[in-house]
């Protein structure tokens, strides 16, 4: 079973979070995966580049678990990317901490998977949106898993939730 590091950025994960408190928490519970909640870890910004390299180079599966804003990541997990990501250790010649690793993201939408298509209210579809993190793989040399999204999570009913978090669960087990 692959050991799998989920790095959840959620700016307020014990607050606002529904769905992604909920997934964090039953991905905490399967043995292959360590959860790091990285807005608890570096509430002012200041990222342990060493520590999230380690936890990086412990696993042989990462994802960047997070609630999609405005099309993009959380503020956190961009600068994750911009500091962490060293020349020299994620790519170029000497970079090679990625390589036989698969690197997915698991993202939450406000929106239903219907407004996620060229004729829907945001014309692309959640592929296109997450080409960024996929482009991140590509150029880290990791393998490309195909997202894990839970779509609709504003008024996300117990029914739906509870079967996000069993796909979640069997998603990461895999």
């Amino acid at each position: 079973m692959k050991k799998t590091l989920v790095l959840v950025f959620h700016p307020s994960l014990n607050g606002q979070s529904h769905v992604n408190k909920a997934l964090a928490e039953a991905a905490g519970e399967l043995d292959n995966v360590t959860v790091r909640d990285e807005y608890a870890l570096y509430p002012d910004g200041r990222i342990d580049v060493k520590a999230e390299q380690a936890a990086v180079e412990a696993a042989d599966r990462v994802v960047f678990q997070f609630p999609l804003f405005w099309f993009s990541s959380p503020a956190l997990l961009k600068e994750w990317e911009d500091e962490v990501l060293e020349h020299g250790w994620a790519y170029g010649a000497d970079g090679h901490a990625f390589e036989g690793k698969e690197f997915a993201v698991a993202v939450s939408t406000g929106s239903p998977e219907s407004k996620y298509q060229p004729e829907g209210d945001n014309r692309f579809t959640i592929e296109q949106v997450l080409v960024p993190f996929e482009g991140t793989a590509n150029h880290i040399n990791a393998t490309w898993v195909k997202p894990f999204v839970t779509f609709a999570s504003f008024g996300i009913t117990d029914e739906a939730l509870a079967k996000a978090v069993e796909d979640y669960k069997a998603f990461l087990a895999k």
